[in-house]
């Protein structure tokens, strides 16, 4: 008779090891270069390993270090890699907050499967993030401190060290939290300066993603190639690029953030909230995209005192539509929203290429 395969042992967030720093670091104070430089990480983070041949091993909870990677490790050579984006809040109430972990966590395994890393219930997620912040919150975090915040960087890497094409036979997946300024906390521009994002429009040849691809996915190789873009954007006074697709030049995403409209329909003069739709797979399924949608199909599709009802759309749109509906005066607004921003930011001008 054949041998039976074992089993794989599942990740299990409850028999997590603890090892705690005895060299604690200093906390940065809000607006300190250590906080603006985006690198300054909490006192510990979160490492678990996987292999083929045994599954997950014993999560770990240890001192802040830099990884020990081969330089054959396949998220180095194959981009290997996908990663999420949370933040943990100190409540008024002095409690810390998560918003919404249990779609980052579904995200994250959706963007491993996609980049052939091993997947795990995403509930584990959140039993391993509670528990590093069990440990670093009350320092990083101090309860006399409401409204401040860590963000999260949860992500896995193919880290073995077998060199050629093919699905990784190591992984590890870690979490850090790094200190993250307050955006909400800026000083106020100067009189008569104007708030708002200034999007350029991409070029015909310039493409962020595409159907069959992995646009949807919250991979490192979705990023890397954009940064080119983004630097020539900013070089002439912009803020991000506006990333449109197709011969038509459908609008998809605003830099790694997604993009909303709002606007007048041409046919029936009815407001509508107009963004790009998830079917074709171009775009990042935002969390906080997923809870505007939400939200504003709750509270705004209905008439509420002085408020007209808004009607809540996702479906393609086109750069030519944006420019139709700017020289007849129908856009109400436009913004974009993400994680990494503390408010949905308004959308100011924008340069493009109209065939029309």
């Amino acid at each position: 008779m054949g041998s039976v395969a074992p089993s794989l042992a599942e990740m299990d967030a409850s028999v997590v090891k603890v090892t705690r720093r005895t060299d604690l670091r200093d906390v940065p104070l809000p607006g300190s270069p250590e906080e603006l430089s985006h690198s300054y990480c909490t006192d510990h983070m979160v490492t678990v390993r996987w292999t083929a041949a045994a599954g997950w091993e014993t999560p770990e909870v240890r001192p802040f270090e830099n990884l020990s990677v081969p330089p054959t490790a396949s998220c180095l050579h194959y981009a290997t890699e996908c990663f999420e984006g949370m933040k943990v809040y100190r409540g008024y109430d002095g409690k810390l907050r998560l918003f919404r972990p249990d779609c980052n966590g579904e995200r994250l395994v959706s963007s491993a499967q996609r980049a052939s890393l091993p997947g795990f219930k995403f509930d584990e997620l959140k039993v391993l993030i509670a528990k590093l912040m069990q440990i670093d919150g009350p320092r990083w975090l101090p309860k006399d401190q409401p409204g401040r915040f860590l963000y999260l960087r949860p992500a896995m890497i193919g880290n073995g060290p077998h060199l050629g094409v093919q699905t990784p036979k190591e992984a590890l997946l870690f979490i850090i939290a790094v200190p993250w300024p307050d955006p909400s906390k800026k000083k106020p521009e100067a009189a008569g300066g104007q708030h708002g994002l200034k999007l350029l429009a991409s070029n015909p040849d310039t493409i962020r993603a595409w159907p069959g691809g992995f646009g949807y996915a919250k991979l490192g190789a979705n990023y890397g190639p954009s940064l080119v873009s983004h630097g020539k954007a900013q070089a002439i006074g912009f803020d991000q690029v506006l990333w449109l697709f197709g011969e038509d030049r459908q609008v998809t995403e605003a830099g790694a953030s997604n993009f909303f409209i709002v606007w007048e329909n041409k046919d029936t003069g009815k407001l509508e909230l107009v963004t790009a739709p998830l079917e074709n797979q171009l775009i990042l399924p935002g969390v906080t995209r997923r809870s505007v949608l939400e939200l504003a199909r709750k509270r705004l599709t209905q008439s509420s005192g002085s408020l007209a009802p808004v009607e809540v759309v996702e479906k393609q749109f086109t750069i030519s539509d944006v420019h139709e509906a700017w020289k007849e005066g129908r856009i109400v607004e436009a913004f974009v929203c993400g994680t990494a921003v503390s408010r949905a930011t308004p959308y100011l001008t924008q340069i493009w290429s109209c065939p029309c």
